[in-house]
């Protein structure tokens, strides 16, 4: 539905395929975000004395998911 708004006022959507560059990038960003979030993740354990319900890695996952298509953002 939104789409089909986008087209109507001139706006064509083209759905992307991978690149190799965004995976590169992603793969990168999430090195890099894996110590972050691990710290983040052992805070929340002594902070709230229970296992938060997002684990490092998945929380390292989707900041490189939110950050990567910031990057090829036209």
């Amino acid at each position: 539905m939104q789409s089909q708004r986008l087209r109507a006022h001139g706006v064509q959507h083209v759905d992307r395929v991978p690149r190799p560059e965004f995976a590169l990038y992603f793969s990168l960003i999430l090195i890099v975000a894996v110590p972050f979030a691990l710290v983040g993740w052992v805070m929340a354990l002594v902070r709230e004395r229970r296992i938060p319900e997002c684990g490092p890695f998945a929380r390292a996952w989707r900041e490189a998911g939110e950050i990567t298509p910031e990057i090829f953002r036209p």
